[in-house]
């Protein structure tokens, strides 16, 4: 066994152990996650016990855990926790030259959770998923908990929930319950924030389980003292895996991979692992996913008229008349209603974020517009567009390789100018498009009062022209598409648009591109609110991650790096033109 640590996202240098592969014919590596206040230590005995001896083995240290710095049992944010795991793995992936098709997960409780939510989040193209016991919903027992915490800390911040477990409920092998009692390792304490988020996090990878399309193996333990089966059952009953298998393992207690009789569920995690490394990968196609798949009937629904007399046709009636009252005294919301909610005056809007309105109460109305979770996701995803087009061009700098933008829909450009101002290398051009006169109007303003028109244009073109876009010069070395195909369902505008970026790029180039796979105000998006496209209701149909990194890999572009935000809405993604 060696130890070592890796890198991650913040700087942060996390603690890992490995075992080097020992048999004659090494097919990959398998990641080991452990269960929540625990370490890779508590997972060692599998490298031996689980019989895998082609594949070399790894385990973590969570944040906050074990051997790694950090508060004991904190972290910024459970996202942060995911996005850990995702420089994890691909550090495991470039430093031992395993492709991440021949990588598995294996994971326990927290640590499946926070496994579930990278693949439904970044769309791994990992080989095998096998979750033991995940912690989709933690029994707290005392009455009404959760949402004691969640007050507690809207009142006084993050503070530490110490785990009330003792080692005899989590197992019956008494080697474990003493080793788990005498370590000074266990973290006992929680930080609210992560315990909070983790359950919002499995409520929402549970119910959108249809994402992931990973071959999956679920192991319940029967007699489990710590979660809940029913949010486990209905996971797999969502799962959009092909190939999926589901074991309760009766008297089971938490600690599934180190339960007494433990060599009952290796045995299936064994025979599970050694069967998706025994045949080729073979990922779902999701290109089509716009003419059959879960969300194109998820958007037929919300796109389907109700019943004006019905209940909920009643209350979404009485929701746009208060949305159009809204406007008489928010300016947010009076932009949206003559624009539309999706246009690129709105989001300008909502970039700013500076309530205005008619009076105290206008500008009240205005913030809590401007509050809303889809708007402030918007924000975020305008941060992460600025990291990752900073990013873009010190790579392209790094190549010696010239550095012409692309934007081929910049709305009012708020976004991509800020992003350039505050870039480190200024680039060689920046060409900005639209297909609104009102946006390129607004747009070339902009450029002007920056004082940026020396080398950065605005122009009107349609963004789903693929023959007009792989005709541009200079050839771009970095192309942003920025909030535009979550706005149109059809695949095939996405498959022509993306093309042309691709023609009009050499390889190497970059594109930097965003995708909505979850939201949480869908109806309401698609029952009050009207869109850019002469006043028609916003229904927006979903892209998974791996939909869009699919169309984007079609067109000849790699993958390599996203960015989420915490609750799940708006992805930013880099992608290298090959």
């Amino acid at each position: 066994m060696h130890e070592s640590e890796f890198v991650s996202h913040d700087g942060t240098r996390l603690f890992y152990r490995m075992w080097p592969a020992t048999g004659t014919s090494p097919k990959g590596a398998i990641i080991l996650l452990h269960r929540g206040h625990e370490h890779s230590g508590r997972v060692a005995h599998l490298a031996t016990e689980l019989g895998l001896d082609n594949f070399a083995l790894y385990a973590w240290d969570a944040r906050g855990h074990g051997r790694s710095p950090g508060e004991r049992g904190y972290s910024p944010s459970f996202a942060a926790s995911v996005r850990d795991l995702d420089c994890f793995v691909r550090h495991v992936s470039e430093t031992s030259g395993t492709a991440v098709e021949n990588i598995a997960v294996i994971a326990q409780s927290v640590g499946a959770v926070l496994a579930t939510t990278w693949v439904h989040d970044y769309a791994p193209q990992i080989r095998a998923l096998v979750l033991a016991s995940p912690a989709f919903s933690v029994k707290l027992y005392v009455p009404f908990a959760r949402e004691g915490i969640a007050l507690w800390e809207k009142l006084k911040g993050t503070f530490f929930v110490n785990s009330y477990v003792k080692a005899r409920f989590l197992t019956h092998d008494p080697e474990r319950i003493a080793s788990f009692e005498a370590d000074p390792l266990i973290t006992r304490p929680i930080a609210s924030n992560i315990l909070l988020q983790l359950y919002e996090a499995a409520a929402r990878v549970v119910d959108d389980a249809r994402a992931i399309t990973v071959p999956t193996q679920l192991l319940i333990s029967g007699s489990d003292w710590v979660v809940r089966h029913a949010p486990q059952h209905r996971f797999y009953e969502n799962l959009g895996s092909r190939i999926k298998e589901r074991h309760v393992l009766p008297g089971f207690y938490h600690d599934t991979l180190g339960e007494k009789d433990r060599a009952i569920a290796l045995a299936e995690v064994r025979r599970f692992i050694d069967a998706r490394f025994a045949e080729p990968r073979a990922p779902a196609d999701l290109r089509t996913a716009h003419v059959q798949g879960y969300t194109k009937d998820e958007a037929d629904r919300l796109a389907s008229p109700l019943d004006a007399m019905s209940p909920r046709g009643i209350y979404w009636a009485l929701s746009r008349l208060n949305i159009r009252l809204g406007a008489l005294v928010s300016e947010g919301i009076k932009t949206g209603v003559k624009t539309g909610f999706d246009s690129g005056s709105t989001l300008d809007y909502v970039y700013e974020n500076q309530p205005r309105g008619l009076g105290p109460g206008g500008r009240l109305i205005d913030k809590v517009f401007l509050d809303a979770i889809g708007w402030r996701g918007i924000r975020q995803r305008k941060l992460h567009l600025q990291e990752l087009i900073e990013d873009g061009l010190q790579r392209l700098k790094a190549a010696g390789r010239s550095t012409h933008v692309l934007d081929i829909a910049a709305g009012h450009g708020r976004y991509v100018l800020d992003a350039i101002e505050a870039a480190a290398v200024r680039p060689n051009s920046a060409r900005l498009q639209d297909y609104s006169p009102i946006n390129v109007e607004a747009g070339r303003t902009s450029i002007a009062t920056r004082g940026l028109g020396d080398f950065v244009s605005f122009r009107q073109q349609d963004a789903f022209d693929g023959e007009g876009l792989a005709a541009i010069t200079p050839a771009p070395d970095l192309a942003i598409v920025s909030g535009l195909y979550e706005l149109f369902s059809d695949n095939g505008m996405i498959a022509a648009s993306l093309d042309g970026i691709a023609r009009a790029m050499r390889p190497g180039g970059l594109l930097v591109y965003t995708n909505q796979p979850w939201h949480p105000q869908l109806e309401m998006i698609a029952r009050a609110l009207t869109s850019h496209r002469g006043g028609q209701a916003w229904v927006m149909r979903r892209r998974t991650q791996e939909e869009m990194d699919q169309l984007v890999a079609a067109a000849g572009f790699r993958k390599i790096e996203q960015r989420i935000d915490q609750w799940g809405i708006f992805t930013v993604s880099l992608a290298e033109r090959i």
